[in-house]
């Protein structure tokens, strides 16, 4: 009794020690999991790739990538400003001409000075729009018959003295002729058109730089 009691106690020990086989179904739950977690990864990593790809098309994106995608768009609109053709202007005596006086602004703005350039023209001659542009004024200004021309890009011209042939509002082209050159501008007795420019009412710039190329008058050292 005791040797088959002590004989089945470790015949007992052996069987508990023995691994049991494992089941099919344990086995495949297990070969299932890899490829169930494997497929989550993969859908988690798509998703944030291309959620913030699809918030940078829309107006109400928030985030770095709508920050970047705004500070792309507003660099190619300063490329495009960039690009933007300047007027191109030309001589409104329709051709290169002696300078008579030179552009001498004011050191003030109430101050004396030569706000334009005196070209050498002879009295009769035609006088040219220096750009594309619309007449902003034709009449007289201190009893001087005077033109303006409003330009695209902001600028304004002005010619003197000049017998209007164009009217206030009307579109001109870059050399049409807008006028005849009068007599009288200069106390020295030469006959010459006193052509101005400015960018604002009190802004006065040297015609002679809107050519192309500039025309650029070194002043004599005194």
């Amino acid at each position: 009794m005791d040797t088959i009691t002590r004989t089945g106690r470790r015949r007992e020990g052996r069987l508990a020690r023995t691994p049991h086989p494992a089941s099919p179904g344990s086995s495949a739950r297990r070969g299932l999991s890899f490829p169930l977690l494997a497929a989550a990864l993969a859908l988690i990593l798509w998703l944030a790739c291309a959620t913030p790809a699809a918030s940078v098309g829309h107006g109400d994106a928030q985030g770095p990538f709508a920050a970047s995608a705004m500070s792309v768009r507003a660099a190619a609109s300063g490329d495009d400003r960039a690009r933007a053709p300047r007027s191109r202007y030309g001589w409104p005596t329709g051709g290169p001409a002696a300078v008579v006086q030179d552009f001498d602004p004011p050191a003030v703005v109430w101050g004396r000075g030569h706000r334009g350039v005196d070209l050498a023209a002879p009295a009769g001659s035609q006088v040219r729009a220096a750009g594309q542009g619309v007449v902003a004024f034709a009449g007289v200004v201190a009893g001087r018959p005077v033109i303006s021309i409003d330009h695209p890009d902001g600028i304004r011209t002005t010619y003197e003295p000049v017998e209007a042939s164009v009217a206030a509002g009307q579109s001109v082209a870059r050399g049409q002729v807008i006028g005849t050159l009068l007599a009288g501008h200069r106390s020295d007795g030469v006959d010459a058109l006193h052509w101005g420019a400015r960018t604002g009412k009190k802004s006065y710039v040297n015609p002679l730089r809107l050519l192309s190329p500039p025309v650029i008058r070194l002043k004599p050292v005194s």
